[in-house]
């Protein structure tokens, strides 16, 4: 059966920005909820010392928990090598940092769509870079794990790889066997595209998984598509929701995972209107778990 790990993302301002949040006090939230791990982000403000990286990895562990993954936003697409090699040195620090934590995945991400880059161009340039972390992520037995990403909460344009025909065009340039999908749902619709038809061009290829829903508070997709280039973060019309109660059917989703043989983990991304919420999330997948993987 597939296993449950839980994002912080009701807290990344705190956690990320103005350090109001500890990470030890996520710590003792996360353990309290039916989960076996909890997600980690590499821009956590306690994480810039290497000394603390042992130690959340005990105090996570002395709950009964894993860091099975590393979620970062490595931007490979920018037209400066010198800066792209600096981004492909980060990304080995990540590397370095999930081995440390325990954990066996590490997203990756293509880069900012900047409106000058094509689409050749923008694909063989994250491709490279991908590549060139694969030796060392082998090394120390990590996973890369390429998300079908909508927008980090800190960049300028949206993912480079967010339209289906992109995404499927780079992950099928890398032929690697510590190479994989990282499948988010909810962002494919954040694309104007149909989550489930991605999910069967890449279901082969799906390592992790992000469990969300969304919705819109107001106007359209295609309000959200004309206004989201060139603003910081996410579009305000835009809010993650309760699982199982947005936009997604977890009911197929799972039917297609169940067919390729997935047994990893799910990360739910959630609880952005609190713990309460968050554990109703937790007990819809605790329920779609056990219905598509009895026994």
């Amino acid at each position: 059966m597939p296993k449950l790990a839980a994002f912080p993302k009701a807290f990344m301002h705190a956690l990320c920005k103005d350090g109001s949040m500890k990470l030890a006090t996520w710590i003792e939230l996360a353990s309290q909820l039916d989960i076996e791990g909890l997600e980690w982000y590499a821009g956590f403000l306690e994480m810039q010392d290497t000394h603390n990286w042992k130690l959340f990895r005990k105090m996570v562990e002395d709950k009964g928990k894993v860091i099975p993954m590393m979620c970062c936003s490595p931007d490979f697409t920018h037209p400066s090598k010198t800066f792209r090699q600096k981004e492909i040195d980060k990304q080995k620090y990540w590397i370095d940092m999930t081995h440390t934590l325990g954990g066996s995945c590490c997203r990756v991400l293509s880069g900012q769509r900047r409106p000058e880059l094509t689409i050749q161009e923008g694909v063989k340039l994250a491709a490279d870079c991908i590549q060139s972390c694969l030796p060392y992520a082998e090394e120390r037995n990590i996973t890369l794990i390429l998300e079908n990403h909508y927008k980090d909460d800190f960049w300028e344009y949206p993912e480079f790889a967010q339209k289906m025909d992109v995404f499927t065009q780079l992950v099928d340039s890398i032929d690697h066997p510590n190479f994989g999908v990282n499948y988010d749902p909810s962002n494919a619709f954040l694309a104007g595209e149909d989550p489930l038809e991605l999910l069967k061009k890449v279901s082969q290829r799906v390592v992790t998984m992000h469990a969300s829903d969304r919705y819109l508070k107001f106007g359209t997709i295609e309000d959200l598509r004309n206004e989201e280039d060139g603003a910081l973060g996410y579009a305000k019309r835009l809010s993650h929701g309760e699982i199982g109660k947005g936009l997604n059917d977890y009911d197929a989703i799972f039917t297609e995972l169940k067919r390729v043989g997935f047994d990893s983990w799910i990360s739910i991304e959630d609880g952005v209107e609190g713990m309460d919420q968050l554990e109703r999330s937790v007990a819809f997948l605790r329920n779609k778990l056990a219905q598509y993987w009895p026994g």
